[in-house]
């Protein structure tokens, strides 16, 4: 028989999320264990809002795509903090003059988190590529100091009629490497965010990549489609729309 001073009432909480419930308490205050463990997810999460990505190895992960070099009008990573409106608007010495026109492009921004894109952005760009076969695809734009509206003026260098913003999000205590995906339809700039769709918390122990590369596909179909995207469009798949194949993978 279980002594009734260890038993948990909240354990069975404690399985089904990674949120800091019934954490206890040693006296008036917290139990040292659970001090240091938020110690450390704060110490991750200031870790991925100030890291660099390194494009150099993200370059070479997206491969055999080609990939251009855009950086916004923030310099550095304190103006960028500092200054969203900055991380909005691209260098425009580094974009591209005269490209051919394309139905797709993906931009990679550093946004909230390095980690999030170092981790899981070129998985995510290949898993949803290849559900984009029957789609001309611009070389993939990375973004450095970039926020979501940067890839707005980006896309429209290549003409793109549709604009995939993978992004780092703001990271929290419980994941500080969650990536978000924005969809939108005739990128330029003043988009407003009610034009977009977003496809987020995809890490580890969120979205696997192949599921948020068959909701962004999906996505970017039905808004070349029906030429839109934001709040008038509508994910409405269907929960037959992921095919046995995906869900094997998933499983």
């Amino acid at each position: 028989m279980s002594n009734p001073v260890d038993f948990d009432p909240f354990a069975r909480f404690r399985s089904a999320t990674r949120a800091r419930i019934g954490l206890g308490r040693a006296g008036d205050a917290l139990p040292t264990a659970a001090v240091l463990e938020f110690q450390l997810a704060h110490a991750r999460a200031r870790d991925a809002v100030h890291g660099d990505v390194d494009f150099d190895i993200l370059s070479a992960e997206l491969a055999p795509a080609k990939t251009v070099l855009v950086r916004s009008l923030a310099k550095d990573r304190a103006t960028y903090l500092t200054r969203p409106d900055l991380g909005r608007t691209p260098d425009h010495q580094d974009l591209p003059q005269g490209q051919e026109a394309y139905d797709v492009a993906f931009v990679i921004a550093d946004g909230l988190s390095a980690a999030a894109v170092q981790r899981h952005a070129a998985a995510v760009y290949h898993a949803t590529a290849r559900r984009l076969g029957g789609f001309s695809i611009a070389p993939v734009i990375l973004g450095s100091q970039a926020r979501v509206a940067f890839g707005d003026e980006a896309a429209a260098a290549f003409q793109a009629q549709v604009a995939i913003v993978l992004v780092g999000e703001r990271p929290g205590l419980s994941v500080p490497d969650s990536l978000g995906a924005y969809i939108t339809f005739a990128p330029r700039k003043g988009r407003r965010d009610s034009e977009r769709n977003c496809v987020s918390n995809i890490h580890d122990d969120g979205l696997p990549y192949e599921l948020a590369a068959e909701k962004i596909a999906w996505l970017v179909r039905e808004s070349l489609r029906l030429k839109l995207s934001g709040v008038d469009l509508k994910e409405n798949a269907g929960e037959g729309y992921i095919g046995t194949e995906t869900v094997a993978s998933l499983t």
